[in-house]
């Protein structure tokens, strides 16, 4: 399976859905490393299942006991001695098969755990320019990790540990019975070829469920998301046709997997009704020729059910087995996908003094052919301040995702203290880069939980002193449970003004030596505004400074300016003599501007 640069290509649709992959399943580290450390549970669990198959066997030879030894004798304290004996074994049976049940959930649990958090890792570091796909789909996918776990904590394995012991069941049919064997040794191919037959479509079926599945979870997340949104546009009756849609798919392809599933699973019911009257009635004629006694007979039916018995579970499961491919085959296609990190160990600086350059750059969105940076260079020196400045589209906000390293640039180069970002660890930056982008997202928690984000560095004093800057502790300070306020998902219960204070405040907290500000003050009202800009001026003091903003008022806090339009910088230099020629450079198209409109660039103040 190809890496890097295919990722989830090709794998998820344009509807968001998961496609079936047509490569080939394979057993990939990431699943192997957990298996392989749970190796030892599951000898354990297979030397269990060695003795209570054992079990099984005792059980039935004291049947055939009974009726060819004590019954005909009226052998009452024989009876008594393999009575307890048979007590014995049925308390060893019922602790091993427990125990058994035991490891197999420990060792499952721990699968679950340790290949959860490789593939949660994944996510959080995958390129997102490779990312395919919406919101709703790769939740689902993620979701598909329990059909992993199901398959490694189930029934699922004990029916596979228990099929090996068909053989010994089957000698010692043969051993009593004779050619009673061979109504099992029949019976069970046949099991077997209609699970093989039944196989390639359940594996088919199993794919297309999946992505359905993946589908009409997309739609779900959208709606749930969204939801004042879609109830103030009345965008309910699309996205109920939508639910509508999706839900009958994947009903329908749900009810041929199961109808198909259902077809070696009756089969294999059957089989075993068929392989008990079958031995009776060769019995009969084996009994009628002094070959066998009544007690064999017995014994005999008895381990003819216990053969076809695990074929009957495996038939059950087949339908489980191929969704855990297709789940196996979506996980292993996003585990391939190119991380952000890339090949090799990326570097760290021991400190981020704050110049950033931009060398050439041209970028444009995945699946897009338009250029949202087109050739664009300039240079911030370290403790410059600066603002980004332009109409609607003009790549102002693109920018500010390349500095934080969210996305590569196709051509040029984007230099972090004169060190190209792509050679430097992302998280590493990010966490000396105080950032607040144009959508003030809210994690569930507590205000404290979003404004220090766990990071240990941030005390309460250095949490107090960010929120006062952002003047959340304007608001905070009047509610009864202050910085411990549960939030809701995205901060839902709160404005818009008081979700960007929180946001600004987080980027505000440990004071990093780079601020980058996308429009952190657009739902604040103009009282709250001028409040922070006035805390902020002695704040950004000495650090570099990057705002983007439409609003005039936080242009105060900067010397220099950078006019955005069409991708391209066509205005920079300082503020107050960018900022005359900046109306006209937002009305007019780059053709038509006078040249005293275009300030020479270079960062000069």
């Amino acid at each position: 399976m190809g890496a890097g640069a295919d990722g989830l290509d090709g794998m998820i649709e344009d509807d968001g859905r998961i496609s079936p992959s047509e490569r080939e399943p394979r057993f990939a580290d990431w699943l192997v490393e957990p298996l392989r450390a749970n190796a030892g549970t599951y000898r354990r669990v297979a030397l269990a299942a060695v003795f209570v198959n054992l079990f099984a066997l005792v059980a039935s030879i004291f049947t055939m006991v009974v009726y060819d030894r004590v019954i005909p004798n009226n052998a009452t304290e024989s009876l008594i001695a393999l009575s307890i004996g048979l007590g014995i074994v049925v308390v060893f049976d019922f602790v091993l098969k427990m125990l058994r049940s035991y490891l197999t959930d420990h060792a499952g649990a721990r699968i679950d755990l340790d290949v959860g958090r490789k593939v949660f890792q994944q996510l959080l570091a995958i390129r997102l320019d490779r990312r395919q796909g919406s919101t709703g789909a790769l939740a689902g996918l993620m979701r598909e990790l329990e059909a992993l776990r199901d398959f490694f904590a189930s029934a699922t394995v004990l029916a596979m540990v228990d099929v090996p012991f068909i053989l010994l069941i089957l000698v010692v049919v043969a051993l009593i019975g004779g050619p009673v064997v061979f109504v099992p040794m029949v019976l069970i191919p046949l099991v077997l070829l209609a699970g093989w037959l039944t196989n390639p479509a359940l594996d088919r079926l199993s794919a297309r469920a999946l992505g359905q599945g993946l589908h009409k979870q997309s739609v779900l997340v959208e709606t749930i998301g969204g939801l004042e949104t879609v109830k103030a546009a009345a965008a309910g009756p699309m996205l109920a046709a939508r639910w509508d849609d999706a839900v009958v798919e994947h009903a329908q392809t749900s009810l041929a997997q199961r109808l198909t599933a259902n077809i070696a699973l009756t089969f294999a019911q059957s089989a075993q009704m068929i392989g008990y009257a079958g031995v009776i009635i060769v019995g009969v004629g084996q009994i009628a020729a002094q070959e066998m006694s009544l007690g064999a007979l017995i014994a005999c039916s008895i381990l003819s059910g216990r053969a076809v018995a695990p074929l009957t579970q495996i038939a059950s499961i087949l339908s489980r087995l191929n969704s855990t491919r297709s789940a196996y085959r979506q996980i292993d296609s996003l585990m391939q996908t190119e991380r952000e990190t890339g090949a090799g160990s990326a570097l760290k600086l021991s400190g981020l003094k704050g110049e950033i350059e931009f060398a050439d750059v041209t970028f444009a969105y995945p699946g897009t052919k338009t250029k949202a940076l087109d050739n664009v260079s300039f240079r911030i020196a370290p403790g410059e301040r600066v603002a980004l400045v332009g109409r609607v589209g003009s790549g102002k906000s693109t920018i500010a995702r390349l500095i934080m390293g969210l996305f590569p640039p196709l051509e040029g180069n984007v230099l972090v203290d004169n060190v190209d970002l792509r050679q430097l660890s992302k998280d590493d930056i990010r966490a000396r880069i105080g950032a607040a982008l144009q959508e003030s997202v809210l994690f569930s928690g507590t205000v404290r939980d979003n404004i220090t984000l766990g990071r240990a560095d941030i005390s309460d004093e250095e949490m107090l002193r960010a929120a006062t800057l952002s003047k959340t502790h304007d608001f905070m300070k009047r509610i009864p449970d202050g910085y411990d306020r549960k939030l809701m998902d995205r901060g839902e219960g709160l404005s818009g003004g008081q979700r960007q204070s929180i946001a600004l405040a987080r980027a505000l907290a440990g004071s990093p030596q780079v601020l980058l500000f996308d429009e952190p003050s657009s739902q604040m009202d103009n009282e709250t505004e001028n409040a922070v800009l006035e805390a902020l001026e002695s704040e950004v003091e000495g650090k570099t400074l990057v705002v983007i903003t439409h609003r005039t008022p936080f242009l105060r806090l900067v010397d220099r300016v950078i006019v955005m339009d069409g991708g391209r910088v066509i205005a920079d230099g300082n503020r107050d003599e960018v900022l005359p020629n900046f109306g006209k450079a937002a009305r007019q198209p780059l053709s038509k501007l006078p040249k005293e409109a275009l300030v020479a660039t270079g960062g000069k103040k």
